[in-house]
């Protein structure tokens, strides 16, 4: 079995370590396994739910053939909540899988309780009345719902709970502060030392992308008065200008230089109506 980093690698980078701890804690209870509820239990078995519960009191019939990938032509005739939980457990062996042979809606008038030893409850193709019991069943519970319907190619999705923060908010990129268009004394030494118009093909390859857009700001700042690119045309000018460094096109270090050349754009130091307002 692949260690949990590198099974789980590219997820781990989107919600990091505390997210995926958080996920292979959750309890998952899946009312109807219908084609959404089943594609639904899918994504979450492949990234490493903790566990699933499947509810549904049909059987398979010819007719789900043709809508859900959870099921086969063995299948027909049988619990489609057994088979649905049988071909889920397949795509992770990691995931603890039941199923319960039961109706949902008889469920829910009987043994409300039921429900409050979940993390989440998705509830697929309830009817109405169902989806009113239920909610008031979770929302006692703190328990996380999510109620989803679809109709061919339309459908809905509904969340229903009292109270959800995000403690851990995890931004697209990350903004690191290099102050590149005015660097500290140590930074800017180093890069003196640097020769940009380097013969070395290699060592040109792996000039560090911060010392081009140092070196280069230098040389743009002496040309304009000391002034930062401002306008678009200016900005557009400068990017241009980091381009003709390039001696190949498989140069990443210059690539993630124009990248990052909206760092350099910012104005030095603090704002004056800033300085004025805290005065």
């Amino acid at each position: 079995m692949a260690e949990p980093k590198a099974k789980y690698d590219r997820q781990l980078r989107i919600w990091g370590e505390h997210g995926q701890a958080a996920l292979e804690k959750a309890t998952i209870c899946l009312l109807n396994c219908g084609p959404t509820g089943s594609e639904t239990l899918k994504n979450l078995v492949l990234g490493g739910v903790g566990s699933i519960t499947v509810i549904d009191g049909s059987k398979v019939e010819p007719g789900d053939l043709g809508n859900n990938f959870m099921v086969d032509e063995s299948c027909v005739g049988q619990s489609k909540a057994k088979c649905v939980c049988t071909f889920l457990q397949e795509l992770n062996d990691a995931v603890k899988a039941k199923f319960i042979e039961e109706y949902p809606e008889a469920l829910i008038g009987s043994n409300p309780s039921f429900f409050s030893q979940f993390t989440i409850v998705v509830a697929t193709q309830l009817v109405e009345d169902s989806m009113i019991k239920l909610d008031k069943i979770c929302r006692e519970a703190n328990v996380l719902l999510i109620f989803a319907r679809s109709y061919g190619l339309t459908g809905f999705v509904r969340i229903s709970v009292k109270e959800h923060a995000v403690i851990e908010s995890k931004p697209d990129h990350f903004l690191d502060d290099l102050r590149l268009n005015n660097p500290w004394p140590e930074l800017k030494r180093f890069a003196e030392t640097i020769d940009l118009n380097v013969t070395d093909p290699v060592a040109h390859k792996h000039t560090p992308y911060v010392v081009i857009l140092v070196k280069i700001v230098e040389e743009w700042t002496k040309a304009h008065s000391g002034a930062l690119p401002s306008t678009w045309d200016e900005k557009k000018e400068f990017k241009e200008l980091l381009k003709a460094g390039m001696v190949a096109m498989d140069e990443d270090n210059y690539k993630e230089a124009i990248e990052a050349s909206f760092k350099v754009f910012a104005s030095r130091g603090i704002n004056s109506d800033l300085l004025r307002d805290n005065a």
